[in-house]
């Protein structure tokens, strides 16, 4: 699937994923629900959530 797919189905920027998927954007709750909706996965299969150091 192309970012521009994605972003269409999830009613964001193409800009948006990329820059999820290069680690420079944190998104919303609603935001990585919606992407794991599209690929029929748990939102923790998706994102790995690693806490940012201090």
């Amino acid at each position: 699937m192309q970012q521009s797919d994605l972003a269409e189905l999830v009613g964001v920027r193409r800009e948006t994923i990329g820059n999820l998927e290069n680690g420079k954007y944190n998104p919303s709750l609603k935001l990585a629900m919606d992407i794991a909706k599209v690929f029929g996965k748990p939102v923790e299969y998706v994102f790995q959530f690693e806490e940012e150091e201090k």
